[in-house]
């Protein structure tokens, strides 16, 4: 992904986010940075509210960011001296912190505040790998509120074998495919839904699968595809 867009500017809200910059997720000098949300606030209620929405994108997205460069930087720094437990330390937390950055950034532009569907090209692909739209949805139901502890639903494109795959993901680092795209994710950690949900994640995630913006999934899909060949 590195600091270049992953959105083909074709649509409004894609221009938007593009524009914006929600994709570019580092500076001409290497530094991570987090760019503006492509919509206001209020712009997800009723189903996410603007509380959550301030604490999770400032807080919980910007501390991800923040960490991230603090990470780096020691890494630089112990990496200079040769103090190699130190790097092997920074580097961990680099994996945690730059995994947050990168599905924050995603989740944010999957959702909108109507319901659509998936067209044309992914939703060929979906029902040729998942079978149909419903089974897809009920697939990453599941495995969305079946984490354990905190993490990520999400679809990807597996270029390897030129397919969607879903992964259930503990915390930001765990259980990936190497090579996958992510093309659409689902926080289910705490910070994403406690204040409005309370403890019931299966009734946020419910909501959360009627806003997702499929224009932007497809966008993704096609723009993975040319990216591995």
């Amino acid at each position: 992904m590195g600091g270049a867009s992953i959105l083909p500017i074709n649509n409004v809200f894609s221009q938007n986010v593009t524009e914006n910059g929600m994709d570019k997720l580092v500076d001409s000098n290497g530094n991570f940075i987090q760019k503006s949300l492509p919509y206001n606030k209020t712009f997800l209620e009723p189903h996410m509210d603007e509380e959550t929405l301030h604490l999770h994108y400032e807080f919980h997205h910007g501390g991800a960011v923040k960490g991230a460069n603090k990470d780096l930087e020691n890494i630089k720094k112990h990496l200079q001296s040769g103090e190699m437990d130190q790097v092997d330390m920074w580097t961990r937390k680099l994996a945690y912190h730059f995994s947050s950055h990168v599905l924050h950034s995603i989740f944010w532009s999957n959702l909108t505040n109507k319901k659509t569907q998936p067209k044309a090209e992914l939703l060929k692909q979906i029902e040729k790998d998942f079978g149909s739209f419903d089974n897809l949805k009920a697939y990453i139901s599941k495995i969305s509120k079946s984490v354990e502890g905190s993490g990520w639903g999400i679809l990807g494109y597996q270029p390897y074998s030129q397919s969607l795959t879903l992964l259930q993901c503990e915390n930001h680092q765990k259980l990936t495919q190497w090579g996958v795209v992510p093309l659409l994710v689902i926080d289910v950690w705490e910070h994403a839904y406690y204040l409005k949900y309370k403890n019931k994640r299966a009734e946020f995630v419910d909501t959360v699968l009627e806003i997702i913006n499929w224009d932007n999934v497809a966008e993704r899909f096609v723009t993975a595809k040319k990216l591995h060949g």
